[in-house]
């Protein structure tokens, strides 16, 4: 089944502003917590921004103070505020769940499909 949603990405210029959104089933919700990772060609997969149950919201340290991630509850909605976009934030980004005690893709158990995030220079 699918559990996670992602949409909202696009192109945008340098310094502009995407938000991304991911609508998740009441199960990949029920995680730990929420988080969102991205992957340029030829890269890893790498770990963006996280929020917990508890609230408690981690960054990679590239995108703090640029992205905010947040979480609807009522609605099983996670969001990624992107904010200053930079050329180096090109890369499919995707929406997982999962325990989330630690930052790798492999403490996330559901992951969405992906929506491209594109930033002309």
């Amino acid at each position: 089944q699918v559990h996670l949603v992602e949409s909202g990405g696009g192109l945008v210029q340098t310094g502009g502003s995407l938000n991304l959104s991911c609508a998740a089933s009441e199960r990949a919700f029920g995680s730990n917590g929420m988080g969102w990772f991205r992957q340029a060609p030829g890269k890893e997969r790498e770990f963006v921004a996280s929020i917990l149950k508890n609230g408690r919201t981690y960054y990679l340290d590239f995108v703090k103070g640029r992205f905010t991630i947040s979480r609807d509850n009522a609605k099983n909605m996670v969001y990624l505020e992107m904010n200053n976009l930079s050329p180096e934030d090109t890369a499919v980004y995707y929406c997982a769940a999962g325990r989330a005690y630690f930052f790798g893709p492999s403490d996330f158990d559901y992951w969405g499909q992906g929506t491209q995030v594109t930033v002309s220079s």
